[in-house]
């Protein structure tokens, strides 16, 4: 399995984290945004 390195991890695709993942992409940030999907 390949390895990732994030400068920053997000849990969860919800407001504050899609806010989150976003700002730090801005600032160039490598981020890695995880979700959790019930179905």
């Amino acid at each position: 399995m390949p390895s990732t390195n994030f400068d920053i991890i997000v849990i969860g695709a919800g407001h504050a984290g899609l806010e989150a993942a976003l700002a730090g992409a801005r600032m160039g940030l490598e981020v890695g945004l995880f979700t959790f999907d019930k179905t």
